[in-house]
């Protein structure tokens, strides 16, 4: 079994050092999916639904992107990391939003938790602005799609 990266040799959490690390590019893409019933699709007019709160799908990725910035906020031992880009776009797809965060950074320490924190935020808040329509909604699924530049690559088929 591989050692966990956030524990230390007595087996207590610890931030892990990336003082020994070598700077580098490093990207990460996450996808979440939200699954919405007839009566919210329904309402979506050009690629967007406007609610009483405002548009949904702008104020997602503004939420989103909001949230990959402060992912050392949120999760204990997350490195802060002064993001070099970071994007989030929403289609439909079929019967669901499809949401896709794209982080970038030249740091010691990669992004994937940023743009999965940023396509679950993204997704949260689509359920926020529409829980008014239904209470369908259903978060399904969120997941690292590819991450580089690190020690090892991932991309996922």
């Amino acid at each position: 079994m591989s050692k966990l990266s956030h524990v230390d040799s007595a087996n207590r959490p610890t931030m892990v050092d990336v003082s020994g690390k070598l700077v580098s590019e490093r990207e990460a893409h996450a996808r979440s999916v939200v699954k919405l019933p007839q009566e919210v699709l329904s309402q979506v007019t050009d690629d967007e639904i406007s609610s009483k709160k405002g548009p949904v799908f702008a104020t997602a990725i503004i939420a989103g992107v909001m949230a990959a910035k402060k992912t050392h906020e949120l999760i204990p031992f997350c490195h802060p990391l002064g993001l070099d880009s970071c994007k989030v776009v929403i289609e439909i797809d079929g019967d669901s939003a499809v949401i896709d965060c794209r982080c970038s950074v030249t740091h010691k320490t990669g992004v994937e938790m940023e743009a999965l924190t940023g396509a679950s935020v993204a997704a949260l808040t689509i359920y926020d602005m529409l829980k008014a329509l239904s209470h369908d909604i259903v978060i399904s699924e969120t997941k690292l799609m590819s991450k580089s530049g690190g020690k090892r690559d991932f991309e996922r088929e």
